[in-house]
């Protein structure tokens, strides 16, 4: 079954916007990538791996000028001003920025834990994050124009056993949310929050740096895509001006919290 985007009254049109999508490689953010140049806006992709993000575009098979790859690795603040202060001219404008970039590193005990895996959640999830916004929302407000959708996510609301610094993440980010709201009464710079559940992209493979155990997680069960979560992320971007969306969350039918999926071969 396809689906079909149909533009409604209700739909702010954002052709030749200039939209950053950080973690753009893959999953969430290359689903990102491909639904706003569907819509014909201009589109930053921000990685650490260049090569991958060339090979999406060669697939998006789009003008070059509706596509701008730049390395970004979200740890590093010194290189995400370097990237921002070093933009064209022409893609200077950003008014939609998706802090996508996003990792989790195995799902140990705390008392088992490794500390190199917390910094780097922590460096990316959380610090990153806010190095991207502070690099890019004070020319927003400048403007007074601009909207940051945060990727969370479920375990931003609720704990699993394993999940203890990711989830803490992700409780920063739906913190750092909403204090942004706060924190821009008054402007016209708009914030919102996607949340997802168990969505199947190479996340998981990269959490437990194993193919089979990721592949057995969504077994029996109908896991989101990355689609999914990107028709979420253009909701969002396509309100009218007046309307934030703060909060969504979005769930496969079968999962009912953080801690619930109902599996079930035959449904398969």
């Amino acid at each position: 079954m396809s689906l079909i985007r149909i533009k409604g009254k209700n739909m702010l049109s954002i052709k030749n916007k200039i939209v950053l999508v950080t973690g753009a490689s893959s999953g969430i953010g290359m689903a990102c990538v491909k639904a706003f140049v569907a819509l014909g806006a201009k589109v930053i992709m921000g990685a650490r791996r260049i090569e991958k993000m060339y090979q999406i575009m060669d697939e998006l098979e789009v003008p070059k000028e509706q596509v701008l790859i730049v390395k970004l690795d979200v740890q590093n603040q010194k290189e995400v001003e370097a990237m921002v202060q070093s933009l064209p001219d022409a893609w200077k404008n950003i008014e939609i920025l998706v802090n996508n970039a996003g990792v989790a590193l195995s799902s140990d005990a705390i008392q088992v834990g490794d500390s190199k895996n917390w910094d780097i959640m922590i460096d990316t999830n959380i610090k990153g994050l806010l190095y991207v916004t502070r690099a890019i929302l004070p020319d927003m407000i400048k403007r007074g124009v601009g909207h940051i959708i945060n990727m969370g996510s479920i375990a931003g609301q609720a704990c699993y056993p394993g999940g203890n610094v990711y989830a803490a993440t992700k409780h920063a980010v739906r913190a750092i949310s909403q204090s942004l709201r706060l924190d821009l009464m008054g402007t016209n710079i708009r914030v919102s929050e996607v949340q997802p559940g168990a969505v199947e992209t190479e996340f998981s493979v990269v959490r437990w740096n194993d193919q089979e155990k990721a592949n057995a997680f969504y077994q029996d069960f109908i896991p989101l895509i990355g689609d999914d979560i990107a028709d979420a992320v253009v909701y969002c971007a396509t309100r009218k001006p007046h309307v934030n969306v703060s909060e969504i969350v979005v769930m496969p039918v079968a999962q009912a919290s953080v801690n619930h999926i109902h599996r079930n071969k035959e449904n398969i």
